[in-house]
């Protein structure tokens, strides 16, 4: 049974999220940059160095025009001249300083944070990704984990540093005058009255406008992925597919028009209080030097240094929008991070080296939800935020008992095939065995220990599964061998393959065992694909072997050509076949047959026809077409 909250973040609507930036998020971020706090101190110091040493240009020329150029003192003259040059080299070398251990900083975190996203997702049930669009968990890793990364190299260093020229700028504005420097701080007010609402206005435009994005994602990688490509051109729905993206698309643009527009208004007030204060500076300090209060040279510094004060003040209040908008990066990254896992291995779980093969399910009952129409997380957490499969209106296939109280055993080295009608649970049975799922009630044993007493890596290494979809990865022939065993040698790949009857077909190809078969395997025919498939298994040489027998889309030559790869595989092995073939039934040492996740008749092949059940009626309507003698 499975537990803890991610059910209800995939089922829930995301738009209905409103997590706050708190302190609790400020700290959880803080302690991935502790790994790096060496680069920080040297950035805040940089940072410090730079806001100083800028102060100095308006020093200078409050000097040369009260002092210097009065008294027509050119040596004076020459060395502030110099001085005007070595500033901004000495700065921007800083500068560059700053920008490296920055990044440094800001690509290990987000390193770390996209490596413990991944992590985290490879522990997860097959039931998170069969409820999740592919779409949407690419978009964590791409535009959340971006956004994320946006806000510390770029979003953090910047509020420092605002704030470090902020304090530093008015210090040397009082220093100067304590009277201009109030009215300089005067239209304050203006900069910061209208920040709050834009900030919260920017976030959830960010927010949905991530929402946006995951489902263009989504779409583009279903549309325009092989699988989708054939399904959309075989039934014609190039228009409709078009028109939905263009939905979406538009759903896109405009979130992006709006963002633009809000920032543009904000950004106009700024800029017009920023006038009013440089207005106000000029209109008192003016008077001030038409008195005789303020040198002509003093005023000019002062103006000079209101750029330094309402640029950090504009900065910082656009600086809050940014952050509020980038926290939601994390929260959204965060948000997987917090998924619980459902399949752990226990503490002091037992690694499993070898196996005799002996299979044992006693009273497993397994539901992919709840009977009464909602799974369990559905019921504990119906308001909580969603993270994935948001709008695909997708309802929840399997809210009844896939199984039912199963109960049966495999002594080590049997061959079990596995019957009944579409829906009856095969696949499910298939799919316990190796802890894809966890079932809801019972036990399942190998060699007589729990399944959940072995730690997950050592039982599937006993394992090997062969689908009827054989999945390749976009890489050579060699490579997607190479994945059952990593360490295996040239000679090792080949045997693999000559038993698999798969060899002589591979050396034809253009480069050998180095042909790239093409996204899934699409270069290839479905019974090259899984004669690959066999020969991947014969070369992982697991002690149990899981099949699902689908030969029936083959044709005749490549289906023989299985049939014969297959008898190496199974031999002396224990082999759980989801068998559509007689002569997979008929050699089988017991037959479990399965209506609606119930096993109702186990049995040989004998047996079974005598029981005049429901085997016997599969056989009648199913497999004795194939005109095979029984004996």
């Amino acid at each position: 049974m499975y537990h803890g909250g991610w059910w209800s973040l995939i089922r829930a609507d995301e738009s209905k999220g409103k997590a706050k930036i708190d302190r609790a998020l400020l700290l959880r971020i803080s302690r991935y940059a502790r790994p790096y706090w060496a680069y920080i101190l040297t950035v805040l110091i940089a940072i410090i160095l730079i806001s100083l040493i800028e102060l100095i240009p308006p020093l200078i020329f409050r000097r040369l025009i009260d002092v210097v150029i009065p008294q027509k003192d050119f040596r004076q003259l020459t060395l502030l001249a110099l001085s005007l040059i070595a500033i901004p080299i000495l700065s921007g070398l800083i500068g560059i300083v700053e920008r490296y251990f920055s990044a440094k900083a800001g690509e290990g975190i987000i390193f770390d944070l996209r490596q413990e996203m991944y992590d985290h997702l490879q522990q997860m049930s097959i039931r998170f990704f069969t409820h999740t669009r592919s779409g949407e968990i690419v978009s964590r890793f791409n535009s959340d984990v971006v956004g994320a990364q946006n806000a510390i190299t770029g979003t953090i260093p910047s509020i420092v540093t605002n704030l470090v020229t902020l304090t530093s700028t008015l210090i040397v504005m009082i220093t100067i005058d304590a009277r201009l420097t109030l009215l300089s701080i005067a239209v304050l007010p203006l900069f910061l009255l209208p920040t709050r609402r834009v900030a919260r206005i920017l976030r959830d435009i960010r927010r949905k406008a991530m929402e946006f994005n995951a489902d263009l994602s989504s779409l583009i990688s279903e549309t325009l992925g092989i699988n989708g490509v054939l399904l959309v051109k075989t039934f014609g729905r190039q228009q409709q597919e078009s028109e939905q993206f263009r939905k979406i698309n538009q759903n896109v643009r405009d979130i992006g028009v709006r963002r633009a527009l809000v920032g543009r208004w904000f950004f106009m007030g700024l800029g017009i209080s920023g006038a009013i204060g440089t207005a106000l500076i000029y209109w008192a300090g003016g008077y001030l030097v038409m008195t005789d209060v303020l040198t002509l040279g003093t005023i000019i510094a002062f103006a000079a240094y209101l750029t330094r004060l309402y640029g950090p003040i504009s900065s910082l209040t656009n600086v809050q929008v940014d952050f509020a908008t980038s926290m939601v990066s994390f929260e959204r990254v965060f948000e997987y991070l917090d998924l619980p896992i459902e399949i752990q291995d226990k503490i002091g779980a037992k690694k499993v080296k070898s196996v005799r093969g002996a299979v044992r399910f006693k009273n497993v009952s397994f539901s992919y939800g709840n009977e009464d129409g909602k799974s369990q997380n559905e019921v504990d957490f119906q308001t909580s935020t969603s993270i994935a499969d948001k709008a695909t209106n997708i309802p929840d296939i399997a809210q009844r008992l896939a199984l039912k109280d199963i109960s049966f055993e495999i002594e080590a080295g049997e061959l079990v095939a596995l019957v009944g009608h579409s829906g009856a649970g095969k696949t499910t049975i298939t799919y316990l065995l190796p802890r894809l799922y966890d079932p809801t009630n019972g036990v399942i044993s190998l060699d007589g220990l729990d399944i959940r007493d072995i730690t997950q890596k050592s039982l599937v290494d006993q394992i090997g599964m062969v689908t009827q979809e054989t999945y390749l990865f976009h890489d050579t022939v060699r490579s997607n061998l190479l994945y059952a065993k990593p360490d295996a040698d040239r000679d090792e790949i080949i045997t693999a393959c000559q038993a698999a009857h798969i060899h002589d077909f591979i050396q034809d190809l253009p480069d050998g065992y180095d042909t790239v078969v093409g996204e899934r395997g699409y270069r290839l025919s479905g019974g090259e694909k899984q004669r690959m498939a066999i020969a991947r298994v014969i070369l992982k040489d697991p002690r149990i072997l899981i099949l699902d027998e689908a030969t029936s889309h083959l044709d005749s030559r490549n289906e023989a050509l299985i049939q014969a790869a297959l008898a190496p595989l199974m031999e002396d092995r224990t082999s759980l076949v989801i068998a559509h073939r007689l002569s997979t039934i008929l050699a089988a040492d017991k037959i479990l047959v399965l209506d609606r996740g119930q096993l109702i008749e186990q049995g040989n092949h004998k047996t079974l026809l005598h029981k005049r059940g429901l085997y016997a009626e599969l056989y009648e309507t199913q497999f004795q077409d194939e005109n095979l003698t029984v004996s």
